[in-house]
Parts: structure tokens; sequence; C-alpha cells
């Protein structure tokens, strides 16, 4: 492990969690939204708004995704791009972000579901499954990417 590694740690899990989110929100809206078109990000009024607010959705998810590779560029140009520790950022971003929105936007707002018209359920359980272990994943990595920095013995 390099010092430009360490020293940056924390710009390399900051810039995976802004991919991460970036990419699972793009994911989302561009299969959900509008291959499947099972929902809007905001169905509580007319189409219309529905489609905006999926324009602002789809901003928002590129907005986030460059700014991250802007952050990765910097971290490769300070030779202090860590892919283990950016991977760990990814995976805890778009596991949030998923839970986020299936737990949060889906039913504490009810701004929208996954899909209308179906037994929700089996909906729900496998989006914030799949959410719940794609952040695991990203935590135990995390927790991985630490230890490494710990043995080096230049993190206290």
């Amino acid at each position: 492990m390099q010092k430009n590694q360490q020293r940056y740690a924390l710009r390399n899990l900051a810039s995976g969690f802004l991919f991460g989110l970036g990419l699972v929100a793009f994911l989302d809206e561009v299969i959900f939204h509008q291959l499947l078109g099972w929902h809007h990000f905001y169905d509580k009024s007319t189409t219309a708004v529905g489609l905006f607010s999926d324009g602002l959705f789809h901003a928002f998810s590129w907005f986030a995704t460059v700014a991250a590779l802007f952050l990765v560029a910097d971290l490769r140009r300070r030779s202090a791009f860590w892919m283990k520790r950016w991977v760990s950022g990814v995976m805890i971003g778009g596991g949030f972000f998923q839970l986020y929105d299936g737990l949060i936007n889906h039913k504490v707002f009810a701004i929208h579901q996954i899909r209308y018209g179906v037994e929700l359920l089996p909906y729900d359980i496998a989006w914030n499954a799949i959410a719940a272990l794609i952040l695991a994943g990203g935590i135990v990595l995390f927790v991985q990417t630490g230890k490494q920095m710990r043995a080096t013995g230049e993190v206290k």
C-alpha cells in the first residue's frame, strides 16, 4: 500500500460512494422508469410531473457519477487511487441508495412503488435484500481496507 493511498483513503471511499450512488440511481431510472415503465420517481401527481421528476433524478445520478470520476482523476494524479477502498465505497453507495429508495421512498414517503398492480411483498423483499447484500459486501471490503491500513502501522 502506498502512503498516498492511506492519506487519501477517505477521498477514495467518498468517490466510490458517489459513483455507486450515481450508478445505481442511473440503473434504476433507466431500467425501472424508462425501459419497464413501472414507475416514475414521483408518482403522486400527473404523468408530466412524474416525467419531470425522472429528468431531475436522472440529472442527479449523472452529476454524482461525473463528480465521482473527477475525484478519481484527482486521486490518480496524486498516485493515491486505491481500487479496493474505492470499490467498497461503490458498493456502500449503491447499496445505501437502493436500501434508502426501497425503505424511505417506497414505504415511508410512498412517492412511488417498485411496480403497480401486483403483489408488492416479493418485489420489496427482493429489492431490499439485494440492497442489503450490496451494502454488506461494501462494508466487508471497507473493514478489510481499514485492517490493511492498520497493519502498515501508519494508522492509529
